[in-house]
């Protein structure tokens, strides 16, 4: 009865697969994602992280395979559909509204306008003091903050964070790392990150990808002590 009872995980894929002509970047993937967690994924440049994550968000299709969210089979599902479920994702490369002020940003991500939440959104990622300031004219690292308030500002269920923390000085990555442990108590968090002292301090569990297939799961202890990650990517430097 209580195997019944049990809930689904949050997320879960089953053999997902995506092929570009030739080249497969993402092969045969089974992964489970447990509401409340902080998963970091990892791996080298061309391992297929970010293709995974724009499977998982519907910005892209699978060739093959499923994607399930709270049970729910949403792989036809289009990445529009996919937010109002509950899943957002903020982009490798900024995609910021250029021309409209910071605010209008957070506002427009929300439909929702109106000051008060925006700037509630901005402050939680330290840029209140730059409400009406041009997103264009942000430095890069506070157009990747921006991005999160516009993610935060959907109230996910599942916020995925693709490189969030490029471009942003020593003292805005400790910003970050206690802004993602406040996020994590509302929502699920997946991170792509390739800062490893972040992916270290924030993860509960890390999922290695190389060449597009899971090669190691764990801890952060399990994963820095595991002898097929150290040869793929940590002793790769």
């Amino acid at each position: 009865m209580a195997a019944l009872d049990a809930a689904p995980p949050l997320l879960e894929t089953t053999g997902l697969t995506r092929s570009f002509g030739g080249l497969t970047a993402v092969r045969d993937v089974d992964f489970r994602l447990e509401k409340g967690e902080v998963r970091a994924v990892i791996g080298p440049n061309g391992a297929g992280k970010t293709t995974f994550v724009s499977l998982i968000s519907g910005r892209i299709a699978p060739s093959a395979g499923r994607v399930l969210f709270e049970g729910e089979d949403v792989t036809a599902l289009p990445a529009f559909r996919r937010v109002r479920r509950g899943i957002a994702y903020t982009f490798q490369i900024t995609s910021i509204y250029a021309n409209l002020s910071a605010e209008e940003n957070v506002a427009l991500a929300a439909h929702q306008p109106g000051r008060g939440g925006s700037i509630a959104h901005l402050e939680r990622v330290g840029l209140a003091g730059r409400a009406g300031q041009i997103a264009g004219t942000l430095s890069y690292g506070h157009q990747r903050l921006l991005e999160v308030a516009m993610g935060l500002a959907l109230q996910p269920k599942l916020l995925i964070l693709d490189e969030p923390t490029q471009g942003l000085s020593d003292a805005e990555i400790e910003g970050f790392i206690g802004l993602v442990r406040d996020v994590a108590r509302d929502a699920t968090v997946l991170l792509i990150e390739h800062n490893m002292p972040v992916v270290m301090a924030l993860a509960h569990r890390i999922t290695v990808l190389d060449r597009g297939s899971i090669l190691a799961e764990g801890s952060p202890a399990e994963i820095r002590a595991n002898p097929a990650v150290q040869s793929a990517y940590l002793g790769s430097g």
